[in-house]
């Protein structure tokens, strides 16, 4: 009987593993969100507290003094859903909550929505302050991708 046993914890083990290395090989095949900024934006980094700040209209300029012009998705593009949860770690419909909450209330303004990550990029560009972001890899002179620093 514990000959049996061993056997099948084993199978069991072996099974575990195969499934495990499948699911981080996947998983890590999914391209990453990247944040863009304009080129005149200074900063090189910006930590997540930061960058729900800015998603969520509250923090309205930069360190120096530019205005932060917000560019997103709709809510039902995948990488709009893929930022809002791994990045800002909250549902679309909650983002969308609080920016109708400013807009009702007059306390402020909604993001810019753009129909695709290349017109994102082409928008992020023309704008001096302007943020976004995209899953498609940047080789775009004219946006600078800030990196994300975990808390």
């Amino acid at each position: 009987m514990d000959h049996a046993r061993q056997h099948f914890f084993r199978i069991l083990i072996i099974s575990l593993s195969c499934l495990l290395s499948i699911a981080f090989s996947v998983d890590s095949q999914v391209p990453e969100v990247q944040i863009v900024v304009n080129p005149s934006v200074e900063s090189k980094d910006l930590s997540v507290a930061q960058i729900r700040r800015i998603f969520s209209m509250r923090q309205t300029t930069w360190s120096n003094d530019t205005k932060i012009t917000v560019y997103v998705l709709s809510n039902q593009h995948q990488t709009h859903q893929a930022f809002s949860t791994k990045v800002l770690g909250m549902f679309p419909y909650q983002l969308d909550r609080i920016w109708n909450k400013l807009v009702y209330s007059g306390l402020g303004e909604e993001p810019i929505k753009v129909k695709s990550e290349q017109e994102m990029l082409e928008r992020v560009s023309q704008k001096p302050g302007a943020i976004g972001y995209v899953m498609q890899q940047v080789n775009d002179n004219n946006v600078k991708v800030i990196k994300v620093l975990e808390e």
